[in-house]
């Protein structure tokens, strides 16, 4: 659970939802295929298990800092002649922007690791 809190209030935001959240934006930007794992053995178990293990979070990576904003870690693919850095920076934006709107939570940084290659 992520817990923010402003002039108002607290609110309590789950991790699931945000991760939720962050795929579904993810999945929308262009050129992407989806969200992979973000290791090998998470690969091969993911595999092996027809992907049903480590499904909830695999490849997103949500965290709070120091100073309680977000740090947002993607592991995705993308498809083959699709310009890497403009679509980067698209899932940056989209992500921070979705994030902060829903959850009221400040984003500090969203780290974008390409891991597939796909055609």
């Amino acid at each position: 659970m992520i817990t923010v809190e402003n002039h108002i209030g607290s609110i309590t935001v789950s991790e699931k939802y945000l991760a939720s959240l962050v795929k579904h934006t993810v999945s929308d930007c262009f050129g992407v295929v989806g969200v992979c794992c973000a290791n090998p053995f998470h690969s091969i178990v993911s595999a092996v298990t027809f992907g049903k293990a480590f499904k909830k979070f695999r490849g997103i990576s949500i965290h709070a800092d120091k100073n309680g904003s977000l740090v947002i870690d993607l592991h995705i693919k993308v498809t083959y002649g699709t310009n890497i850095t403009a679509a980067v920076e698209s899932i940056v934006h989209k992500v921070c922007f979705n994030v902060e709107e829903a959850s009221g939570a400040d984003v500090s940084a969203v780290n974008v690791f390409v891991d597939e290659l796909c055609s």
